[in-house]
């Protein structure tokens, strides 16, 4: 550990004033971009009408913010380094845009905020103003790859981006509010995970200000002995950066990070030149300072700097109360912005010309707007990989052991830009062909034993740790600086990562929408399997397939969901998915074997259309979409709802061989919208065709059943769509039982179609009473026997007349 003194023969007196100053001038804007709308400079006095109607914006963390940033300029320019600038602290984007708009990047990318007087009026006004930009270092902000709306992830994200990018140092001032999060309290274990030879550095900066909103934060209030020997635990080597005279902590910091910077390069020399493996003692940066640093020290007898009332807006009285307005003049002008500006509102040059130019500017880093170094993956013919299907309903394999074959390649065509993610659960997701060309990401240390099977390489690009959270802004960090991967995790908990993947998706809607120069970016591509129906010995708090719902909330500019029904339909989706861009891609398939259905030449056509009817599996007068000829349609969504859909197609085709039944198969989830709502919906024209204009529907869904009903309701059939679906029913079940229990299962499904069919007459009297006896008879066999009957778990599709062609409609 390492407490930093001042030296003064890091900072000459020349080079101090210069940082100095340029510190003045971010904290000078910061603040005026909270309060200001006019008089930018203070040229005249500061009066009412110059300052906003509403003052919104955070001062607290914004000082530290620009502190560190300035900092780690000076040592761009030294070094030549390669470098990337993340604000945890979520509302402190004041101390991130002044550095950004000082060094001209902001200009640059929005010529109406130039380097000018008027320029930086709108600069200023337009900070937390309606129609403008947040708080939070969102994605208008050039350089940034973390917004901060919810605190937790700056670290992750770090991490992510310095995966696969051996030259590059990304510095995560992390606030130590958001360090009190479960996402940032795993996220620390990342250093375990990053090769040196291979990956670049994180420099993890603890911004230890000492307060929240309204609180102490817990770092700040235990000794310092504990605290070091936490970061030590970590793995880190902490350096301790404390005071709050402004000169003498340009000096510390300046020594701190200087070593710091040299211990990086020192550590990766040792792997790249030596050849030293292992896990290395990265350094990190303990920063206290003071919380509001350099602002207004009491107001109205109360103590502001140091304490939780400077979080936000130290003087919220301004526009009303004389004593603000003249004691916020004082502060801005304690800067001395005449000094530091020209009387075009420009930086001077002295102090233009201490930042880093051109793309060497944190701001300006190409990666940081990922789509102009992105380079699409290899993908293989998804055909070599395809399960082969000479009938459907017979061959039973896992879906996700043939996407793991098909992953296996993607690794060794892209070696150094595709990575996998999942907590723990690689083989037991079936994906672990992927060992064949790679294995786990592993520095820590590794024991004789574990070289029967346990896959650990310090080279390995499968990154696996128990924690969602830290897996998910990786792969957010990792995508958003230029590479490509997929995320897989057990159905039941993605809700870990639920708000992490809201913060995605907004980020996503928001370039999409407001940003234009940001280039497209790999789709974020999530794989749920172990799903609901499948926990027969996990039980009841493994059931739940909520994660589906939370998606369908978003933006249709940026969410898919994918049902594929069968291993030829999973690689589709798959080759889809990892090629598209600017997307959340959901794709939920069971990893046990399931039954084969489409050979790969009609997986491709059936998932190109996301709907279709299956002939094999339909009455032959109910083919015709332009007829509406058809008494009932049973439509399936989901692997495990299909095979129970097709075995009920089965009994009814065996004992009510004359009715018109028309079975349509769903893969992509938002085919079933209003194309009103949805780029991938349906016309009502469309919809009709497929599922008539007045016919009863039966629709057996993988998720919760209300949630068809939200998708459909623009179209005219609530009074006609039944579906079935997961309601809060099971424990250790049999997968049969399960189904039962939610009334997804085949004999079920017969009962709604003989209750919604209507004049049957007599015919479905004796059926009804097989399909109730049936029910009764295997769940007695379960409670029984612990386990399905053979003729239900090794059932298949029967072999009888029916054409096996998808029809190309």
């Amino acid at each position: 550990m390492y407490t930093f003194e001042p030296d003064k023969t890091v900072l000459d007196k020349t080079e101090l004033t210069l940082i100095s100053q340029y510190w003045n001038a971010c904290n000078y804007l910061a603040a005026a971009m909270i309060y200001l709308q006019d008089n930018p400079l203070l040229d005249e006095p500061l009066k009412s009408e110059h300052i906003k109607n509403r003052l919104l914006g955070h001062w607290g963390a914004s000082p530290a913010l620009s502190f560190c940033y300035i900092h780690m300029n000076r040592l761009i320019n030294k070094y030549q380094l390669d470098s990337l600038f993340i604000a945890g602290p979520g509302h402190g984007a004041p101390g991130v845009l002044a550095p950004v708009y000082l060094e001209g990047t902001y200009s640059e990318y929005y010529p109406e905020k130039s380097e000018t007087i008027n320029g930086l009026k709108k600069f200023l006004k337009e900070f937390s103003f309606p129609g403008f930009i947040g708080s939070h270092c969102t994605p208008e902000l050039p350089g940034s790859i973390h917004e901060g709306g919810e605190l937790g992830y700056s670290l992750s994200h770090a991490y992510g981006a310095a995966f696969d990018h051996p030259d590059l140092i990304v510095t995560c001032v992390v606030g130590d509010g958001e360090a009190e999060t479960g996402p940032l309290a795993t996220a620390w274990h990342s250093n375990k995970f990053l090769n040196p030879k291979t990956d670049g550095a994180v420099l993890p900066i603890l911004n230890l200000n000492g307060y929240k909103i309204a609180n102490p934060t817990i770092l700040a209030r235990i000794s310092e002995e504990e605290l070091l020997n936490l970061f030590k635990g970590y793995g880190y080597e902490p350096i301790l950066v404390e005071g709050s005279e402004p000169q003498v902590m340009h000096q510390k910091m300046a020594h701190a990070l200087e070593h710091a910077v040299n211990q990086i390069k020192h550590i990766q020399h040792q792997a790249r030149v030596e050849d030293k493996n292992g896990r290395a003692k990265w350094p990190m940066i303990i920063l206290k300072t003071p919380k509001g640093w350099t602002g207004p020290k009491t107001v109205d007898g109360h103590q502001v700097e140091n304490t939780w009332r400077a979080h936000q807006v130290p003087l919220a009285g301004v526009k009303e109360n004389p004593d603000h307005l003249a004691q916020l003049e004082s502060w801005l002008k304690s800067y001395q912005p005449e000094t530091l500006f020209n009387h075009d509102g420009k930086l001077i040059p002295e102090l233009q010309a201490i930042a880093p130019k051109g793309q060497s500017r944190m701001s300006a880093n190409p990666i940081a707007n990922a789509g102009i170094v992105r380079q699409p993956l290899k993908l293989p013919d998804y055909a070599q990989f395809a399960a082969q299907v000479d009938a459907p309903g017979k061959l039973k394999i896992s879906n996700t052991s043939v996407l793991g074959e098909y992953l296996n390649q993607i690794f060794m065509d892209n070696p150094n830009n595709f990575r996998l993610f999942g907590p723990d659960e690689t083989a037991s997701n079936k994906l672990d062909a992927v060992y064949q060309s790679t294995q786990k990401t592993w520095l820590a240390d590794a024991k004789p034993e574990d070289s029967d099977g346990a896959n650990l390489s310090v080279n390995g690009r499968v990154m696996e740790m128990l924690s969602e959270h830290t897996l998910e802004g990786w792969l957010e960090g990792y995508l958003l600086t230029g590479r490509h991967g997929l995320l897989h995790t057990y159905e039941a908990f993605a809700h870990v990562i639920d708000s992490m993947f809201n913060q995605h998706a907004k980020w996503l809607d928001i370039c999409k929408h407001n940003v234009e120069w940001r280039a497209p970016i790999s789709s974020l591509n999530i794989l749920l399997s172990s799903v609901v129906w499948r926990q027969d010995h996990n039980g009841f708090s493994h059931q739940d397939p909520g994660f589906i719902d939370l998606v369908t909330n978003k933006s249709a500019d940026v969410s898919r969901i994918y049902f594929p029904p069968d291993a030829n339909c999973l690689l589709s989706v798959a080759e889809h998915c990892l090629q598209s861009t600017d997307y959340i891609n959901l794709i939920i398939s069971d990893k046990q074997k399931h039954l084969q259905y489409l050979t790969i030449e009609q997986a491709k056509q059936h998932c190109k259309k996301g709907i279709d009817v299956w002939d094999w599996a339909s009455h032959s007068e109910a083919l015709d979409t332009q007829s509406q000829s058809v008494d009932v349609i049973l439509a399936c969504c989901g692997d495990i709802p299909t095979m129970e859909a097709l075995a009920a197609a089965a009994i009814l085709k065996e004992y009510l061989p004359n009715l018109k039944l028309r079975f349509i198969n769903i893969v992509d989830l938002y085919r079933i919208q209003s194309s009103d709502e949805h780029p991938h919906g349906l016309s009502t024209s469309e919809f009709e065709q497929l599922f008539t204009q007045d016919k009863p529907i039966i629709f057996n869904f993988h998720g919760y059943p209300w949630l068809i009903h939200k998708l459909a309701y623009k179209h005219n059939a609530s009074a006609r769509l039944h579906v079935r679906g997961y309601i809060e029913k099971g424990n250790i079940n049999t997968p049969l039982e399960l189904a039962i229990q939610n009334k997804i299962d085949r004999f079920n499904l017969v009962l709604d179609v003989l209750n919604r069919v209507p004049n049957l007459e007599g015919a479905a009297d004796g059926l009804k009473n097989k399909m109730q006896q049936a029910i009764s008879d295997h769940l007695n066999h379960a409670h029984t026997y612990g386990m399905d009957s053979d003729n239900i778990s090794n059932w298949q599709w029967p072999d009888t007349n029916f054409e096996v062609e998808v029809n190309d409609k």
